[in-house]
């Protein structure tokens, strides 16, 4: 479980959620929100690469207090941001290793654990092939590698679905659905990504959190004076101001 209470969140001067109080249990958490609603530096905040300004911060039943905290606590965490860097010329196995080392998994682990990932995500055959040869699709499946080697409690992936065609996001699909006890959010504007993967549903928007509820309680808010072809479509939208349904 990933417990943030009372977060307060910004850059320089710029304030990007003040007070925010979440709660990730196991399962599959949607967060979605507009753009610049703070679903990014919220995901940095929970992974701890963004020390929050004010408010604590709950991993594993442990208040993260110092960096040491948070290096014990990363152990516990994958995350995956939208945009992750890679080595063209790194070898598919070499960087989930990688990952695996990051998340202070002991050497003897490294290769079963990437092993298993890459197995995970249906890459066992490319697991030699080069990071820069790669389809899209599949570089995507070894990020996604890269963040759950070693079994992390908690999973946390922003857009990971941005740039794949439908086959490739139903595969993406079948991925999460196997993270059985795992703890994953997942930041999407793709809604019909939601409804087939996620139990629950976070809906940022300004900084403040608009909903936090079963997938199925969002879809007893549709309104169908609202834009969306399908319920879970419309309840979102009516959730948000006016002029971010105009967009």
């Amino acid at each position: 479980m990933l417990l943030g209470k009372q977060l307060s969140q910004g850059y320089g001067r710029h304030t990007v959620f003040r007070g925010l109080d979440i709660e990730v249990r196991p399962g599959v958490t949607a967060l979605l929100g507009p753009n610049g609603a703070g679903k990014t530096t919220l995901l940095r905040t929970l992974a701890t690469v963004q020390p929050p300004i004010d408010g604590s911060l709950v991993i594993g039943g442990r208040e993260v207090r110092s960096e040491a905290d948070a290096r014990r606590a990363r152990r516990q965490i994958g995350f995956l941001p939208q945009r992750f860097g890679f080595e063209p010329g790194v070898r598919v196995r070499d960087f989930v290793r990688y990952g695996a080392w990051l998340r202070g998994l002991s050497p003897a682990d490294w290769e079963p654990a990437s092993a298993a990932a890459l197995a995970h995500v249906g890459l066992t055959a490319e697991a030699g092939q080069k990071m820069g040869r790669l389809s899209g699709g599949m570089r995507q499946r070894a990020a996604i590698a890269w963040a759950i080697v070693g079994q992390p409690s908690t999973v946390l992936l922003d857009e990971p679905t941005v740039g794949l065609d439908p086959q490739q996001r139903l595969r993406f699909r079948d991925i999460i659905a196997g993270l059985t006890g795992t703890t994953v959010l997942l930041s999407t504007h793709l809604i019909d990504d939601v409804d087939a993967v996620c139990d629950r549903v976070v809906i940022m928007h300004g900084g403040e959190i608009r909903f936090d509820g079963a997938t199925d309680e969002l879809k007893a808010l549709d309104d169908a004076a609202m834009p969306g072809h399908t319920p879970l479509e419309r309840a979102y939208m009516s959730l948000l101001p006016t002029e971010e349904r105009s967009r």
